[in-house]
């Protein structure tokens, strides 16, 4: 699986790119509790086993937190509440003492940390379903299953007609929500263009799950392209995270300036 090289530059980097299109809203007390927690997190189970390994101290114990914190909600659900109080003591010492800047000068809220906790161990096994046990991670093993690899993958004209008719309503929604001279906001705006692309995306998945697991005997959803898979994984483990670092930035009134971070 990846080390933690991987883990920290990818939210390292996904952390900065906030940063700068946020103008500092994001800051880098967000970045940093961000990426310890995609990268130390869920591993804290991994790294307690192999330490009661070496000292020959509790392995029943130490493989049981193991397998309850190294999970991407188990380790939320268990320790999201004490470490968040940890992270927002820490951002308060750091920032006094004038360790690490936060653009906006207040330190990160309880349920900023929460938000980045969570977002962290997403972002971990993002890595971890991609790229562990040779391929054959229970997750990875699911995504493929939801393809049709039996033999060349039938096309049924209703499958035509229903991912034609989804695909060309996001696109005509889109264009019709981002018009030429509509009187809305551009928040407004992009806040409909996510409901369009939800209310597509889960009758996308409706849609693949019953020929998938409704219809006897099964039926290819989308010719032999694993479509459920992808888009399950893609929303929890890529953009959910994403938007949950997106909902832990500060207020606008705490923004930086162009002088302090130039975009």
């Amino acid at each position: 699986m990846p080390g933690p090289g991987p883990h920290m530059l990818y939210t390292l980097g996904t952390g900065q790119a906030l940063t700068a299109i946020s103008n500092g809203r994001f800051s880098p007390h967000h970045s940093l509790t961000y990426a310890v927690n995609a990268f130390f997190g869920p591993d804290l189970g991994s790294f307690s086993q192999w330490l009661a390994s070496t000292l020959g101290l509790g392995r029943t114990f130490a493989s049981c937190v193991e397998q309850l914190v190294h999970h991407p909600f188990y380790y939320v659900l268990v320790l999201g509440f004490p470490l968040s109080l940890l992270y927002s003591w820490v951002s308060k010492v750091v920032l006094r003492k004038g360790l690490l800047d936060s653009v906006s000068g207040v330190p990160l809220s309880r349920k900023q940390c929460f938000l980045l906790i969570s977002a962290g161990s997403l972002s971990h096994f993002f890595l971890d379903h991609l790229f562990e046990e040779n391929g054959h991670s229970s997750m990875y093993t699911w995504i493929l299953s939801t393809g049709w690899w039996e033999s060349r993958a039938p096309v049924n004209p209703d499958a035509v007609i229903v991912i034609g008719f989804l695909c060309t309503s996001l696109i005509c929604g889109f264009i019709y929500i981002n018009r030429v001279k509509s009187l809305k906001s551009i928040r407004n705006r992009s806040n409909e263009s996510m409901r369009l692309i939800l209310i597509i995306a889960s009758l996308y998945c409706l849609w693949c799950a019953s020929q998938i697991y409704l219809v006897n005997p099964r039926r290819a959803p989308v010719g032999e392209e694993a479509d459920l898979g992808v888009l399950v994984f893609l929303g929890i483990y890529l953009f959910l995270p994403h938007g949950l670092c997106i909902m832990s930035m500060n207020p606008k009134e705490y923004a930086g300036s162009e002088e302090q971070l130039p975009l």
